[in-house]
């Protein structure tokens, strides 16, 4: 066990910090628009290795990715459809994971199935430290199987000791994970339901629509 430090996250040191111990392989925790969650580069399998570890996950759970920009969607996947970027472009930023095929350069670490869950949240703590990281792996802040954490004392409670650091951006607004949709098929598929329902997801790409 090492001692976890907790920052302000408009402490004007907080995101460098944050960004400099995710280059060397480390992991952080901040607030998104629905929990926290906890993050490792994209790029390195080891650091997302220890996603697992900390959390007590096991490995046959894929990570989710966060992006800062849909834009980046092309370094994540090689074959995002029309379906997804139209869901995309409503629903992003927001409580809205996509899972779509992974790019071939991704880590096994990341997800062992052929696909992988993608999302880009609404909150200026967690865009404006993948601004500076680029894109992360992002699990809950959270031991497996505990509550979902939405303040930085209840990360702390949880995962204090296991972890270098803390971003405290406040209690998030959301309390709740996001909505899971498949895209591969030629439908969307709800995978795990959240804020944004079937509903609206159909009435984007097809109008209104009776369900």
């Amino acid at each position: 066990m090492s001692h976890t430090e907790t920052l302000p996250a408009d402490d004007p040191a907080a995101l460098p910090r944050a960004a400099e111990l995710l280059s060397q392989g480390r992991l952080v925790a901040f607030p998104t628009d629905t929990v926290y969650g906890v993050g490792a580069l994209v790029g390195n399998p080891r650091a997302i290795a220890q996603l697992y570890a900390v959390k007590g996950r096991t490995e046959e759970k894929a990570i989710p990715i966060l992006l800062s920009d849909p834009a980046q969607l092309e370094l994540v996947t090689l074959d995002a459809s029309e379906m997804a970027l139209r869901l995309a472009r409503r629903f992003w930023p927001g409580a809205l994971t996509l899972v779509l095929p992974k790019h071939p350069s991704l880590p096994e670490e990341i997800s062992t199935q052929p696909t992988v869950g993608v999302r880009m949240p609404d909150h200026p703590v967690a865009l404006g430290l993948m601004r500076l990281s680029g894109p992360l792996a992002v699990t809950s802040a959270n031991l497996s199987g505990g509550a979902n954490a939405v303040t930085a004392q209840e990360v702390l409670e949880q995962l204090g000791g296991r972890i270098p650091l803390i971003l405290d951006g406040g209690q998030t607004p959301g309390g709740s994970p996001s909505t899971v949709v498949d895209c591969t098929g030629a439908e969307p598929r709800i995978l795990r339901q959240g804020p944004i329902s079937l509903k609206e997801i159909y009435k984007v790409l097809h109008g209104s629509v009776d369900l």
